[in-house]
């Protein structure tokens, strides 16, 4: 059986916290680093915001572990039991740098365990995760990775993914498509460098989302985020790149994010895609309707049941095998290896 042991670690004076998951057998082994998404999600992909435990994180380090692969998975300074304490600690400090530094001290952690082999480190980062992840790669690192999934992400500015969740959103209520114009004002306010001032009439909830982007908790990474996709540095990444997004996924999109990110890679052999028809945002298996999921609290990601979408884990796994070589000990890219796997660029649904 796999086991799994808590690590911790310092970084700028404040404790991190993650967990570690062996498989059975003697190490060193290939080993994954599993970044959460954006806001209070937590090591296991679960959040306070969204109803439920069952985080695709913990149950991807437990199918990793199945298949001889090693896993850590961390809390961000600003999420998990210790967030409480450490929010006022980071007022003004959240950015995408300080989020590369959590994930530099886990590959540091992780690596210092003894139980990953640290030519055969991969990142797997979901969502805004990914950018970081992506970060990591296109940066100059000690331990740098043998190859990267990237798992949901924007393939347009978070803005304007952020506005066609909205609109989705509203398109669920009376009355909702009205309230659009009055978002996207606040919207083009806070691109300008302005106060968002939403409009007192918008739903509570929205007003609630728009806000937090100005809350000073979040700044400057709120701004940072604004304007980011993964295009802008995909082009430059040089390692085995797996971009991976659901056919269920309301947030990020196979084709209004998909299409640019493979315009972006065109002509670079090292980045496959895979579009899996039933995966959702955090890749559980999932057949119901956009409005459905919509519909539900927190999307329903997390309730009890739900599981990873089986077709995701089999093209990771395979992509590990193949294009990344990290299963069989080829961990670098070969320039002889084919980069498209059997989900290339045709893929897309």
């Amino acid at each position: 059986m796999a086991e799994s042991h808590e690590v911790s670690w310092e970084l700028d004076g404040i404790a991190m916290e993650g967990t570690l998951v062996r498989p059975d057998g003697a190490g060193p082994f290939p080993a994954v680093v599993l970044v959460a998404g954006s806001g209070p999600t937590d090591r296991d992909w679960c959040s306070p915001l969204l109803p439920g435990r069952n985080g695709s994180g913990r149950l991807f380090a437990e199918a990793f572990a199945q298949a001889g692969i090693a896993s850590i998975r961390y809390d961000k300074r600003a999420s998990g039991p210790r967030a409480a304490v450490n929010v006022p600690k980071l007022l003004g400090r959240l950015s995408m740098q300080s989020h590369l530094d959590e994930l530099a001290g886990a590959v540091r952690a992780l690596a210092g365990t003894g139980v990953a082999d640290p030519d055969r480190i991969v990142g797997l980062g979901n969502s805004e995760g990914a950018l970081h992840v992506l970060h990591y790669a296109t940066g100059s690192q000690l331990l740098p990775f043998a190859g990267i999934v990237l798992a949901a992400p924007p393939g347009r500015p978070i803005q304007e993914v952020l506005l066609a969740q909205l609109a989705l959103q509203s398109a669920q209520v009376p009355g909702g498509a009205e309230m659009m114009p009055k978002v996207r004002e606040a919207a083009e306010r806070y691109s300008a460098g302005r106060p968002m001032n939403p409009d007192p009439a918008l739903p509570d909830s929205v007003k609630m989302v728009l806000s937090s982007f100005e809350a000073p908790a979040n700044l400057p990474l709120a701004r940072e985020l604004w304007a980011e996709s993964t295009c802008d540095s995909l082009d430059r990444v040089r390692i085995p790149t797996l971009v991976l997004i659901g056919g269920r996924d309301v947030q990020i999109d196979v084709q209004a994010d998909g299409g640019p990110l493979q315009m972006a890679a065109a002509g670079m052999p090292n980045v496959s895609f895979a579009f899996p028809p039933n995966a959702n945002h955090v890749f559980k298996e999932d057949r119901r309707t956009p409005a459905e999921v919509a519909a539900s609290p927190g999307n329903g990601y997390n309730e009890p049941g739900t599981r990873l979408d089986p077709e995701s884990l089999e093209v990771i796994l395979a992509w590990l095998r193949g294009s990344a070589g990290v299963l069989s000990g080829a961990s670098k890219l070969d320039g002889d290896r084919p980069g498209q796997w059997p989900y290339g660029p045709a893929a897309a649904r």
